[in-house]
């Protein structure tokens, strides 16, 4: 539940599954355990190759940062087994201040809800109706503090209405049903008549049969107690099991995972005063009331390498941000409190990340160095994006002497694995970024490669993908960036207005085609052309 998520865009790029797990790492070599690395969406294919390549396991996968049950300060009462006490139930309510406890059965599974509403219902209801049935003896003697003296040895529970032996229900009720729970004192012909007619139950208040009877209790069940018969009388009833009276009918119950927003549309519908959480597998874990939704506890997020809702982990409108360190735009995520914002004018995310590592005094082990430098190296397009700075190269450097690696050689395996076999939308959506400007609504992808003419033989293949994506999400344009790395330049295919991407690029596409040299970067030679054309 202290968990903070460190989590980079939706569709992530290598630069962003490695700043989320390379920032937690940190934060955690600081001591701040809390720290947890996420990411959103699917891993792409050359993150994955990355993360094999330097032993690591991906980051945990979170759908949403909605408020859930789990983040709840939802209370944690003693779960009772169905096979409690009444009694016992209602001291550990009155120890513990409780006004309703979850029942559960013998595999912690909810049973029912047992109130004080429930047990006192359930007394009033012995006034007019005093027969308790099958009442577990087990129960009776440990709520009696008893023992059984005769005729116990082979059954399990009693049956019978609970009569206080005076002499005037010793004429009417003892004689005349023998169906009875029979309370008494030292009353000597009152045990005597009670074993005659047989009774279910004879209770010995403050006193013991005589030895000379043991052998003549025939099937009565007779038990002895240090209280006094007023007190068992009311005892006997508490002896009952608590599945009894429990609510087990209409039951409304939440599952962690559950979120808050639905929460409250259910418990405005229903008029319980606890309702029992449950975990994945069923079990009571808790129960939560209307105040504990009155002001949730918010998860908290440190974002990476973004900083534009559209961008972002949905709910984040319900999180808490802590951070967020970035080296693109300024965007539209606002804050409700002032947070640490870090942005710097640099290639790669990870290098603001490699720079705290620095500042912080921590040397990230030879494994996350060598991811960091293949961060960098992604984000950069192997040095050559327009937005790659002297500090983006120099970190790499030193994140490649750490983890005794040839960047070259890493740059190499980041582009060289053969796309020809996979789907054109898996490529198209591996890293792919929704953005928007002025009113229009814009998809843009990009695909960096070693030969970009081999990718433009699949065109009609990215088209119709385009289209499909174009018409499903409402986009005004979607455009596809095949980056050739050694061409230091890329193809560009769209679907859209041509006009835009002749003003725009100041070049005449041909059949939703252009090349344009020297352009290598998303966010600095594409978003800023159509920003100034739209804005």
């Amino acid at each position: 539940m202290n968990e903070i998520y460190v989590t980079g865009h939706r569709n992530p790029d290598t630069d962003s599954i490695v700043a989320a797990m390379s920032y937690a790492a940190l934060r955690n070599a600081l001591g701040d355990r809390e720290y947890v690395a996420a990411h959103l969406d699917h891993i792409n294919d050359e993150s994955r190759r990355m993360l094999n390549r330097f032993g690591f396991e991906p980051p945990i996968a979170i759908p949403n940062v909605r408020t859930q049950v789990r983040d709840l300060d939802y209370d944690t009462p003693p779960a009772l087994d169905a096979s409690v006490t009444m009694d016992r139930a209602w001291h550990i309510m009155l120890e513990q201040s409780l006004s309703v406890v979850p029942v559960t059965k013998e595999d912690g599974k909810l049973f029912g809800m047992l109130s004080a509403g429930d047990i006192a219902s359930y007394n009033m209801r012995t006034i007019t109706d005093p027969h308790v049935d099958a009442l577990p003896l087990f129960n009776l003697l440990s709520v009696l503090e008893g023992r059984v003296q005769g005729g116990g040895e082979l059954i399990d529970t009693v049956s019978g209405n609970v009569v206080i032996a005076v002499p005037q229900s010793c004429e009417t009720l003892l004689f005349s049903d023998p169906d009875s729970i029979v309370i008494c004192g030292s009353q000597p012909d009152m045990i005597r008549r009670a074993l005659d007619i047989g009774v279910n139950c004879l209770i010995l208040c403050q006193t013991d049969i005589e030895p000379e009877w043991v052998e003549n209790t025939g099937s009565t069940c007779v038990i002895s107690t240090p209280f006094d018969a007023t007190r068992v009388a009311r005892l006997v009833y508490q002896a009952i099991p608590i599945e009894r009276p429990s609510q087990v009918d209409g039951l409304v119950s939440f599952h962690l995972d559950d979120y808050i927003d639905d929460v409250r549309e259910e418990v405005l519908k229903s008029r319980y005063r606890s309702y029992p959480v449950l975990d994945e597998n069923d079990r009571v874990v808790g129960t939560l009331s209307r105040y504990h939704l009155l002001r949730p506890r918010r998860k908290r997020v440190v974002l990476v390498d973004h900083n534009e809702r559209a961008q972002a982990v949905p709910g984040l409108e319900q999180a808490e941000i802590l951070e967020i360190i970035d080296h693109h735009r300024l965007a539209d995520i606002q804050t409700t409190q002032p947070v640490r914002m870090r942005n710097e004018p640099v290639g790669s995310t990870t290098t603001i990340i490699t720079g705290m590592y620095q500042e912080l005094g921590v040397m990230p082990t030879p494994a996350m160095a060598g991811l960091m430098a293949a961060a960098i190296l992604s984000d950069t397009v192997m040095f050559k994006s327009p937005t790659c700075t002297k500090r983006d190269i120099d970190m790499a450097e030193r994140m490649a002497r750490i983890a005794n690696v040839s960047l070259e050689e890493l740059g190499h395996e980041l582009y060289s694995a053969s796309m020809a076999e996979k789907p054109a939308e898996e490529l198209f959506m591996s890293d792919f970024k929704a953005f928007h400007i002025a009113e229009q609504y814009l998809g843009v992808s990009q695909i960096t490669c070693l030969d970009s003419e081999a990718m433009l033989d699949r065109k009609e293949e990215f088209l119709e993908v385009m289209r499909r994506m174009r018409k499903a999400s409402r986009y005004d344009m979607v455009i596809l960036m095949l980056t050739d790395v050694l061409l230091e330049g890329t193809q560009l295919i769209y679907i859209g207005s041509d006009d835009t991407i002749r003003r725009a690029f100041s070049m005449e596409p041909k059949d939703n085609t252009l090349f344009l040299p020297g352009v290598m970067s998303r966010k600095k030679q594409v978003i800023p052309m159509l920003t100034a054309l739209w804005g």
